[in-house]
């Protein structure tokens, strides 16, 4: 196979997931909660395995006639926050104005994020929240807690997203990667195991969950706090 072969290949994977976005906009148009997060983990494993093949098969050289970042970041915007946004609004979970709030404030921040060319760091974090919300709004659903505290998850994240705080990204930033990519790894497995039995409250998943995604939110912090002394880093 040729090296224009492969690199199309990757660029033709990462497209396969605007069809996932797709089935998890259907089932979500349906209240089908379990099946749309299930769509949207499985978008979520090829958006963490394209990366890697694109750098490994040298996409930008072999197949830059197509812009991977750019169709990356349609099917992000798409998985990430549209279909998040939609399901925490037409579940319930938050009602009233504060699922009017949540949905606007998801959906307007991450646009600008997601245009923002200072998102990344020199050891590939991501400068601010990096409009997760499919994580996000996933562990509401299993946990289900007060909607004031959805709320108040929502709106803090949401300035997170333009203030100088790191978040890691488990592929890649190199720093801590032999932790930080399992725990990505175990979160999946854990919001698909969550998903699969329908959120069942007594679901083990749940507490996986949890100390998963404080690893993940809160990592980049501590990184911060005690940088790399042997690594130059950007200012924070």
């Amino acid at each position: 196979m040729s090296p224009q072969i492969k690199a199309l290949s990757v660029h033709l994977l990462t497209a396969t997931g605007a069809v996932f976005a797709m089935l998890a906009m259907l089932a979500a148009v349906e209240e089908k909660w379990s099946l749309m997060f299930l769509w949207l983990v499985v978008a979520f494993v090829v958006d963490g395995i394209d990366g890697p093949l694109a750098r490994r098969y040298h996409v930008k050289h072999y197949a830059a006639e197509f812009d991977g970042v750019l169709l990356d970041l349609i099917i992000d915007y798409l998985t990430y926050v549209f279909i998040p946004a939609f399901a925490l609004f037409k579940s319930g979970l938050m009602d009233g104005w504060t699922g009017w709030f949540a949905i606007i404030i998801i959906t307007f921040a991450s646009a600008m994020y997601f245009a923002d060319t200072r998102m990344k760091t020199k050891d590939n974090s991501f400068s601010g929240f990096p409009g997760c919300w499919n994580m996000v709004v996933l562990v509401i659903f299993a946990l289900e807690p007060n909607f004031w505290v959805s709320l108040s998850l929502v709106a803090a994240l949401a300035v997170a997203m333009f203030l100088p705080l790191r978040f890691i990204h488990p592929v890649r930033t190199e720093r801590w990667r032999l932790v930080s990519l399992p725990m990505a790894l175990a979160w999946t497995f854990f919001a698909a195991w969550a998903a699969w039995v329908d959120f069942h409250p007594e679901s083990w998943a749940h507490w996986g969950l949890v100390v998963t995604s404080v690893y993940l939110l809160l990592v980049g912090f501590v990184q911060q706090i005690f940088p790399d002394r042997t690594t130059e880093l950007d200012a924070p």
